[in-house]
């Protein structure tokens, strides 16, 4: 947070978002992350929020336990801004209800019926504008 807001820094905010997408992809909650990093709840709800920042030594306890490197969660940083961190999809599927049980039986789908997917999906949206959804299919 800067000194002369409350306001969480966007490098915190990624961190948090991704400790949550990857704690989410885990199946843990965050009271199970807290119990495996000797930390409350609360502290990790902090964490995920960008509330309270990471130490460094805390940030390689939880890529330990995540099973990823500490790197991933600075992946991409360059292309984000505070404002641009609640438009990315892949934290927003993962925070979505029902957004990773989807990207699951996705990902085991035959090209064919991704694509039949992708379709069906962007006919719902139906926003008029062409998108990665429609070029993809």
């Amino acid at each position: 947070m800067s000194a002369e807001d409350k306001t969480p820094h966007a490098t915190d905010i990624l961190v948090g978002s991704r400790i949550r997408a990857r704690r989410k992809v885990m199946g843990d909650s965050q009271t199970e992350l807290a119990e495996a990093l000797g930390l409350t709840f609360q502290q990790v709800q902090k964490y995920e929020r960008g509330v309270n920042r990471v130490s460094a030594s805390k940030l390689y306890e939880i890529a330990k336990h995540q099973g990823v490197p500490v790197g991933h969660y600075f992946a991409g940083l360059e292309e984000y801004d505070a404002r641009d961190l609640a438009q990315d999809p892949l934290n927003a599927l993962a925070s979505a209800s029902g957004g990773l049980d989807l990207a699951r039986a996705y990902l085991k789908m035959p090209e064919r019926q991704r694509k039949a997917l992708l379709r069906f999906a962007q006919s719902c949206v139906d926003d008029g504008e062409e998108t990665d959804v429609k070029r993809a299919a």
